[in-house]
């Protein structure tokens, strides 16, 4: 029986706090029970719901593999004159796979160019896995749906720590949320190593400070 893992990632596009990615081991002939205790692309789910199901899949799963990928090295890729975000998260899926050595890998693919990304996620592995890589991947197979699940609740328990820092609401880290874009123009000073400084919104911050300190 192949031993088949899903792989998915929280947290890509917030300009507070990590990137996490998860990876889900399990024999194949569990992919129904996936299903079966409501396994789903955990934007679909609620917090709650998320918890329920991380604490059952980690007892499914054969193996649970978690990279937690900090904003500093977020940005090093990001500004970096050879790599960029979808490389690194390449990087990061070829450990988590390397880590668990699956028969075969259900990867959502970051990428618009998947056949590059699988081209370049295939160099970076210790062994033959045959890959599966589509967008949407976390919609499509429930290993990949429970990666972004425990993906997810690890990102949220990594900015409730984040939280716990500081007596203003963060909100979710998202640049869209107002509530975290009133925390950074209180904090963005603050560093902490929770910020992703490449980010445009912060860097709109650094340039609105240095035009004041001009005037």
């Amino acid at each position: 029986m192949d031993k088949i893992i899903g792989i998915d990632e929280a947290g890509r596009g917030p300009v507070i706090g990590p990137m996490v990615m998860a990876g889900v081991l399990i024999s194949e002939d569990k992919q129904d029970d996936l299903r079966k205790i409501g396994v789903k692309d955990s934007k679909l789910l609620t917090a709650k719901k998320r918890e329920e199901l991380y604490n059952q899949i980690v007892k499914m799963a054969e193996k649970i593999a978690i990279v937690i990928i900090s904003p500093k090295e977020i940005d090093e890729a990001v500004e970096s004159q050879t790599l960029n975000l979808n490389w690194l998260e390449a990087i990061k899926t070829a450990e988590l796979i390397n880590a668990a050595e699956p028969d075969r890998a259900y990867i959502d693919c970051p990428s618009n160019n998947i056949e590059a990304y699988r081209n370049y996620l295939k160099k970076l592995l210790r062994k033959d896995v045959k890959l599966i890589v589509e967008h949407k991947a976390d919609f499509k197979y429930s290993t990949s749906a429970a990666a972004s699940i425990i993906a997810k609740v690890t990102r949220d328990r990594e900015i409730t720590k984040i939280q716990k820092r500081f007596k203003d609401p963060m909100g979710s880290g998202y640049p869209a949320d107002p509530v975290t874009v009133e925390f950074l123009k209180k904090h963005w000073k603050e560093d902490q190593g929770i910020y992703r400084k490449s980010w445009e919104t912060y860097k709109e911050l650094e340039r609105n400070s240095s035009q004041k300190t001009l005037i």
